[in-house]
C-alpha cells in the first residue's frame, strides 16, 4: 500500500447512517491518524467502479449488503494492481468473525468504538495481501452460494459479469469464456472452479463446457460421423448449440426432464 501524507479511504455500506458515523469517528481520531475519505459507495459493486479511476488505501466495507457484500468484494480486490487493504463492519458476530482476525483484514463489531477503529487502521496500514482462497469459502458461507460476479479485464478496465446472466462457460487453453445473451466475456477461471462453486445453477455437458440450468431449451443428437460432441445442446435467448459428450448426454437430458 502506498505511503501517503493522509491514509485514502473508501466507505462501504449500504446505510447511510453507518457510512456518516465512520465519517464522524475518522474526525474524531484524526489527530492520532490522519485520513481522507476519498468516497463512499453503498455496495461491492459500487466500490470496485469507484476503485477503477481512484486511488485507495483502506476501505471500510459492510459485510451484508444488497448486490454484491463485503467479503465478495474483498475477493476481486486481487485484480487491482494496488489493491487497498480491507476492513470489515458487521453487526453481526456469527460469521466465523474469528477468521477475520488475519494480518491483512480486520473487523468492527457495529456500533464502531473510535478507539477499535484507531487499531484497526494501524494494523491494515502495514497489512500484506488478503487470504482470497479464506475469503472465498466464508463468503460462500455467509451468502448460502458463489459469487454473484466475477471479474473480466479487458483493454486495461476491470468489468463484472453478473453470474445470473451467463448461459455457460466454455473452456479454450488457459482462458475460460463466459457467455451471455449480448456478448463473450474472457475469464482466468478454472472450469473446475466454477463447476464446483456453481452446482447448483450450471451443469457440465461436456470436459469443455458447463451450462446453466435455465438456459436449456432442448437437445439434438449429432450425426453418426460427427467427432466433436455425441449430441447437442439447444439454448434460450442465442443461436449456438454446445456439445454434449455421451457421458453427459443422459444426466443433461434428466435436467430437462426433471
Amino acid at each position: 500500500m502506498p505511503h501517503a501524507e493522509l491514509l485514502r479511504i473508501l466507505i462501504v455500506d449500504d446505510e447511510p447512517l453507518a457510512r456518516n458515523r465512520l465519517r464522524e469517528i475518522l474526525v474524531d481520531i484524526a489527530i492520532q491518524f490522519p485520513t481522507e475519505v476519498v468516497g463512499e459507495a453503498g455496495n461491492g459493486i459500487a466500490a470496485l467502479e469507484f476503485l477503477r479511476d481512484h486511488a485507495v488505501d483502506v476501505m471500510l466495507a459492510d459485510i451484508r449488503m444488497p448486490g454484491m457484500d463485503g467479503i465478495e468484494l474483498a475477493g476481486h480486490l486481487g485484480a487491482f494492481p494496488a489493491p487497498p487493504a480491507i476492513i470489515f463492519t458487521t453487526a453481526y458476530d456469527n460469521y466465523a468473525v474469528q477468521a477475520f482476525d488475519l494480518n491483512a483484514v480486520d473487523y468492527l463489531l457495529k456500533p464502531v468504538r473510535a478507539q477499535r477503529l484507531l487499531t484497526a487502521l494501524q494494523k491494515a496500514h502495514a497489512a500484506p495481501p488478503a487470504n482470497h482462497e479464506l475469503l472465498a469459502s466464508l463468503g460462500r458461507a455467509v451468502r448460502g452460494g458463489g459469487r454473484t460476479h466475477l471479474c473480466c479485464h479487458e483493454r486495461g478496465r476491470l468489468l463484472l459479469v453478473p453470474v445470473g446472466e451467463v448461459l455457460y462457460f466454455k473452456a479454450d487453453l488457459k482462458y475460460v469464456t463466459a457467455r451471455t445473451v449480448d456478448r463473450e466475456y474472457l475469464l482466468d477461471e478454472s472450469l473446475t472452479h466454477l463447476e464446483s462453486e456453481y452446482a447448483e445453477r450450471f451443469i457440465r455437458l461436456h470436459r469443455a463446457v458447463l451450462v446453466a440450468r435455465t438456459a436449456l431449451a432442448g437437445f439434438e443428437k449429432a450425426a453418426g460421423d460427427d467427432a466433436e460432441a455425441y449430441g447437442w445442446a439447444l439454448l434460450r435467448g442465442v443461436p449456438e448449440k454446445l456439445p454434449v459428450s455421451r457421458r453427459q448426454w443422459v444426466p443433461a437430458k434428466a435436467v430437462m426432464a426433471g
